[in-house]
């Protein structure tokens, strides 16, 4: 069962290529700047008790002129990490719903036969969840090397655990299936005599 999965979300890749390409790399962009967000987050809030004085750590001026330009990079990288979420989101609902359009007499039939709505929208997830795996697998060993060099230039080294990943990836996960479950809902609800009506 699960060969045939694979061997359907290969297919869809084929034959939609350039879309395809598209959302893997805007999932693979989103998924890659999760863990970035959540070491930046880390960071910020455990550098200040490496410090010897941490009680009197913003007292010091060139401490706070050291740290600004990391803050502002910070706020950078969270207006693109919500950009990139935000565009990936958009072009898996374009595949989600160029796909329902494609499959609309499939689900019609389905409908037909008896499918609940919970089998038609996992229907549609499963390609989904093979793709953003696939998307995982690309950026899960990219963001490890860039956050590790990057870290590299810090005194104080904050270790890049694995549940970063594991949390990036999980909410890349929930994103993309709150995304297309809107439309396999959609889909789902569709009259099937319309859709079966020109048959």
């Amino acid at each position: 069962m699960i060969k045939n999965y694979f061997k359907t979300a290969f297919r869809t890749l084929l034959r939609n290529k350039s879309y395809a390409a598209i959302n893997i790399a805007g999932l693979a962009v989103g998924i890659e700047v999760c863990p970035v967000i959540f070491v930046i987050i880390q960071f910020e809030l455990s550098y200040d008790g490496f410090h010897e004085n941490k009680d009197r750590i913003y007292l010091n001026e060139k401490v706070a002129n050291f740290y600004q330009q990391e803050r502002r990079m910070s706020d950078l990288y969270t207006v693109f990490a919500i950009l990139s979420i935000f565009l990936s989101c958009l072009g898996l609902y374009g595949l989600a719903s160029f796909m329902a359009v494609q499959r609309l007499k499939e689900v019609g039939i389905r409908k037909v036969l008896g499918a609940s709505l919970q089998s038609i929208v996992y229907l549609f997830s499963k390609e989904f969840i093979v793709l953003i795996a696939i998307a995982f697998l690309i950026a899960a060993p990219l963001t490890w090397y860039f956050l590790h060099q990057w870290l590299q230039n810090f005194q104080y080294k904050v270790p890049v655990s694995w549940w970063i990943f594991i949390m990036g990836g999980m909410a890349s996960l929930l994103v993309a299936l709150i995304t297309i479950s809107f439309k396999a809902i959609m889909a789902a609800r569709i009259n099937p005599v319309k859709t079966l009506r020109s048959e």
